[in-house]
């Protein structure tokens, strides 16, 4: 087994970490600052915390427009990156002078939301509008902050593209979803022929 540990370097050609917990989502995070300004951005640590109600979260390293964006409004959407969407995702992780609008560098149509002022991706087949529950600062074990901000917002409205469902359940594989992996440039998608169903145990029985 390889071992190491973190603190005191990997000894690879590239951190591991995030190519072992993976694919993972793509946060794909869009808000407008007090002044009406658009932000996209996506952000690769994010996932689903809590069904009810339901809380959704990522992380930012560093103090970035899309924290302070939230922090300001309480409020964003997040947009699902779909295998034809990719390329311009990827296009909105430029670091763009504060300000300058990532939707029209990408060539992104930014839709009104129902509930938040945040605009959503329009060529997205999903998207969450959600209202800011906690902004938290992480910290090592030692207590010590780590300039990386947890931000955790509650779903309040859900956007699905109807082709997505079949009889009313929806379809994973068939959104073509883009999951971000390790290394500096690999994403995944996933298709149907990789599914595999499992039925979750009684405790009850035995």
């Amino acid at each position: 087994m390889y071992f190491y540990q973190p603190a005191h370097g990997h000894g690879l050609p590239h951190d591991p970490l995030n190519a072992i917990v993976g694919p993972r989502p793509i946060g794909w995070i869009s808000s407008v600052d007090p002044a009406g300004r658009r932000n996209l951005a996506p952000y690769s640590f994010f996932n689903c915390f809590n069904y009810r109600p339901p809380i959704i979260g990522f992380a930012s390293s560093g103090w970035k427009d899309s924290v302070q964006n939230i922090v300001e409004t309480k409020e964003f959407v997040w947009n699902l990156t779909t295998r034809p969407l990719a390329v311009a995702m990827n296009e909105t992780s430029a670091s763009l002078p504060h300000g300058d609008d990532e939707f029209a560098r990408a060539g992104l149509t930014a839709a009104p939301s129902q509930l938040v002022n945040a605009p959503r991706v329009a060529e997205s087949p999903v998207n969450f509008e959600c209202r800011l529950s906690q902004c938290i600062q992480l910290t090592g074990a030692d207590g010590t902050a780590v300039e990386t901000w947890l931000v955790l917002g509650e779903v309040v409205g859900i956007h699905i593209d109807e082709s997505l469902l079949e009889e009313g359940i929806y379809q994973t594989a068939r959104a073509q979803p883009v999951l971000r992996a390790g290394g500096p440039s690999a994403y995944y998608t996933i298709d149907e022929s990789h599914r595999f169903d499992l039925i979750r145990p009684d405790a009850r029985r035995g």
